[in-house]
């Protein structure tokens, strides 16, 4: 592929963007043997054979891909939307090419997996993968999350066995069940879904006569949270990490 196409298909602009970035001297392509060093490369049309390339734009190094996944650490204060109401988007997290990788859809960029509240916190999942974005939020695959919840008043055993046994919400008269659920305190529940409803947490605890005061996504499928990927802090995701959330 030519290395004008490699940097297009990553998100680094138009053809012409990225053929000038070439030519100025601002991509420096590493080797694809043991060891090697980055080298300079003006020639836009220049031919690399793309998978496994790692090439450096502006002083930034990056793998190519052919399709982005990435974990974020999303803060409480972001929405995820293209377009915010209110709060800052979790997009402006993210690195530009990550957010102008073309697509055939309309819609650029890699997009979430799902959607957390402006005041949810924790892991977000991140893809120009239409399939593997059907997939993983189709009800049918029940893909597990685990919610970690502040709650107002202290836990008692009678609300963590009703939100195992089901608890009816105002807008659905079929009971919905957590598929696990702890109380790690006295004010700290551990709740697992393999569905997403609007607001789902907050009204289920609601529903027990609690209330949520804070709450974080710390695991979705067999993937945890990582302890050093602060909040507001990306990074890619590999196969095996593919592989724990698919399940």
């Amino acid at each position: 592929m030519q290395l004008q196409e490699i940097l297009y298909s990553q998100g680094f602009g138009t053809r012409r963007v990225c053929a000038g970035l070439i030519q100025q001297g601002w991509v420096q392509v590493f080797s694809q043997g043991e060891g090697g060093g980055p080298l300079v490369c003006k020639e836009a049309s220049a031919e690399f054979e793309a998978p496994g390339l790692r090439f450096r734009v502006q002083g930034v190094d990056w793998p190519y891909f052919e399709k982005a996944y990435v974990l974020l650490n999303k803060p409480a204060g972001t929405e995820c939307s293209q377009k915010p109401s209110t709060y800052p988007s979790i997009y402006t997290l993210l690195p530009s090419p990550l957010r102008l990788r073309p697509q055939k859809a309309a819609v650029q960029g890699v997009q979430a997996v799902g959607r957390l509240d402006q005041d949810t916190t924790g892991m977000l999942l991140l893809t120009d993968d239409g399939k593997f974005i059907h997939r993983m939020s189709s009800p049918r695959h029940h893909v597990p999350k685990v919610y970690e919840v502040t709650v107002k008043h202290p836990l008692d055993t009678r609300q963590v066995d009703l939100l195992l046994s089901g608890v009816v919400l105002d807008d659905d008269p079929k009971p919905v069940r957590a598929a696990a659920c702890e109380a790690v305190s006295e004010f700290h529940l551990r709740l697992t879904l393999t569905e997403g409803k609007y607001h789902q947490v907050k009204r289920m605890v609601a529903a027990v006569s609690n209330r949520v005061e804070a709450l974080g996504r710390s695991q979705i499928g067999g993937l945890t949270m990582p302890a050093d990927l602060a909040p507001g802090q990306w990074r890619w995701l590999d196969a095996a990490d593919l592989a724990l959330v698919s399940g």
